[in-house]
């Protein structure tokens, strides 16, 4: 049985006054706490505040002071409803380090929580009261069983205090084990019932408690051990009230150790194997509860990392979005200049070599892209059926008679006899065709064909749809438009010549992508790329993160190369063309795929 009882009831409470003497029992001056008493009271009425959402009472009276009457770490009084706890389990945190108020202050000390909240189901559970007269031995027992079934029921209400249970173990059980008030077979039952039984309310895990179970059985016999561990699952299953079961369980057990213990040889030195068994069992628990926590702070340390990443992308991305709205209102500038990303001039020239009218072959091809893109763009209207009990609609003579007959039985008529149909227009997707043309020397031989294609396209979709929107920068070290996002349709073609130098298609795909808004769904979208991409690893790097995330969004991206020599963007559909003079009419066809497929 343990030394110390964490349920004092009157037949062993102690008396006070001869309590309070043992400081002077060796002779020697009565020991001085080590922090003013009235500092603990504080801490004491704190606690007192978080025991009624523990324990569901707001009767309870909580002391905390250096030293308890009854000798325990904790110990729970049902006559006056009083919960007292010794102070030295906070130690080496001082009164005013400790703020039991504030939630989450009880992870700074979960061993002294262990004892406030076995003292809570102890308030919360041990209600049953013992008749007088009852045999002391007999409520020893009910008291030792008492121990695991609060434990039990105050898991069922609140499971998370799990950890701080298990926390307590160390303080509550060891002493109970390491000094105990039984001899020989009785204190074998005792450490299984602290201990095995713990493990059956979900308290300790199987593995933990193996060395503690092996040697009980070996003591006990297994026949014994079973017979005791039926008991305390009884015990388990009743009621707080249920004082005379829990003595009938304890009678049980009481019996149980008579009858088996003449035939059961006792070891000289069980009281050593037991609590070195036990020892193992709370090394195996730290060990377990070690790795838990460590998991669990390196689960919160990815979670941390995950959400500082996504900050910091977040912050990365409006970073970028600002740069990409300053890039493309320096690059879409009235003057027509070419400018450098952060809109300071070029220092040389212009790629533009001026303007021309476009020819009839131009004007007609505009035409044709234009009717295509409205028939790729046209959707059916939708239609919506909707019955109803009265017109307007079709009459359906079934529904009808149904209506009539469920009228005649005198029930609730539920048949709708007319039906209409809702036809709806869908709304026509418009068009957004951004393209970037690479003028380094290599690509001489496309800007003809772009420049023409470039104004098709822009033509044709102004012709199809109001709100369609194009767009070509023409890009080497620096940038320049060719045509601007703009609702209207340029009157003349605009000329350029390829004589730039290294490649800057990372930020023109910035400019057009702010400037026409290819990230957002709604529309049809496509980008043309027309270059070889013979780039520096930084450039292709650049680049690809800026195709990577216009294909997420939903944006097509076509990629024209010209000579067999071209490399391929990652992320980019490769149309490679034989003939310059094909650019048009393949850039024609990825609009009107672009534009078929948005729904």
């Amino acid at each position: 049985m343990s030394a110390h009882h964490h349920v004092q009831t009157p037949a062993i409470t102690p008396d006070v006054d001869a309590d309070l003497a043992r400081w002077d029992d060796d002779g020697a001056p009565p020991a001085q706490p080590r922090s003013s008493p009235a500092a603990w009271l504080r801490v004491g009425a704190e606690l007192g505040d978080r025991l009624v959402a523990l324990s569901g009472r707001e009767d309870l009276l909580v002391t905390c002071r250096p030293g308890t009457r009854s000798g325990a770490p904790g110990a729970y009084f049902p006559g006056s409803a009083e919960i007292e706890f010794d102070a030295r389990l906070f130690a080496p945190l001082k009164p005013h380090e400790i703020h039991p108020r504030i939630v989450g202050d009880e992870e700074r000390y979960p061993a002294a929580w262990g004892v406030v909240v076995h003292e809570a189901a102890h308030a919360a559970h041990s209600v049953w009261t013992p008749p007088a007269g009852a045999d002391p031995r007999v409520l020893q027992a009910a008291l030792l069983l008492e121990e695991s079934r609060i434990e039990g029921a105050h898991l069922i209400t609140r499971p998370t205090d799990r950890t701080y249970l298990r926390t307590s173990a160390r303080t509550l059980v060891m002493p109970d084990i390491a000094h105990p008030t039984l001899q020989g077979i009785e204190h074998a039952a005792s450490v299984a019932a602290l201990i095995l039984s713990r493990r059956d309310v979900g308290i300790l895990d199987a593995g933990e408690t193996q060395a503690v179970a092996d040697l009980c059985e070996q003591v006990l016999g297994a026949d014994l051990l079973a017979n005791l561990t039926r008991i305390w699952t009884a015990a388990h299953q009743c009621a707080d009230h249920d004082a005379q079961s829990m003595l009938a369980h304890a009678q049980d057990w009481c019996d149980a150790l008579d009858a088996a213990a003449p035939a059961l040889p006792v070891p000289e030195d069980l009281s050593d194997l037991l609590s070195a068994a036990a020892a193992v069992v709370l090394d195996s628990m730290d060990a377990n509860d070690a790795a838990d926590l460590a998991a669990r702070a390196a689960a919160d340390n990815a979670v941390a990392a995950q959400s500082r990443a996504k900050a910091t992308t977040r912050a990365q991305q409006a970073d970028q979005r600002r740069k990409a709205a300053a890039t493309a209102k320096s690059v879409f500038n009235t003057r027509g200049t070419t400018v450098s990303p952060d809109g300071t001039p070029a220092p040389y020239g212009t790629p533009v070599t001026g303007t021309r009218k476009p020819t009839a072959a131009e004007q007609s091809a505009a035409a044709r892209l234009s009717r295509a893109l409205r028939a790729a763009a046209y959707r059916e209207r939708t239609e919506e059926k909707a019955t109803s009990p009265t017109p307007p609609g079709r009459l359906n003579m079934r529904a009808a008679l149904a209506r009539d007959a469920q009228h005649a039985a005198g029930s609730v008529p539920t048949a709708e006899p007319f039906t209409r149909t809702r036809r709806r227009s869908s709304p026509t997707p418009p068009l957004r065709v951004g393209i970037a043309v690479d003028v380094s020397a290599s690509m001489r031989a496309a800007c003809a064909p772009v420049a023409s294609a470039a104004w098709i396209v822009a033509r044709a979709a102004a012709l199809t749809d109001p709100d369609s929107r194009t767009a070509t920068i023409a890009y080497d070290t620096h940038l320049t438009a060719l045509t601007r996002p703009t609702h209207r349709a340029p009157e003349r073609v605009t000329t350029v010549g390829a004589n730039g130098r290294s490649h800057n298609l990372a930020n023109a795909l910035d400019a057009l992508d702010h400037g026409l808004e290819l990230s957002r769904p709604g529309a049809g979208r496509l980008l043309v790329i027309v270059t070889d991409a013979i780039y520096t690893p930084d450039e292709t790097a650049q680049a690809v993160t800026r195709v990577k995330q216009l294909t997420t969004a939903g944006c097509a991206v076509l990629q024209l190369t010209l000579t067999a020599r071209s490399q391929h963007l990652p992320g980019t559909t490769l149309l490679h063309l034989t003939q310059p003079s094909s650019a048009p009419a393949a850039i024609a066809t990825a609009a009107t795929n672009a534009i078929r497929r948005t729904r």
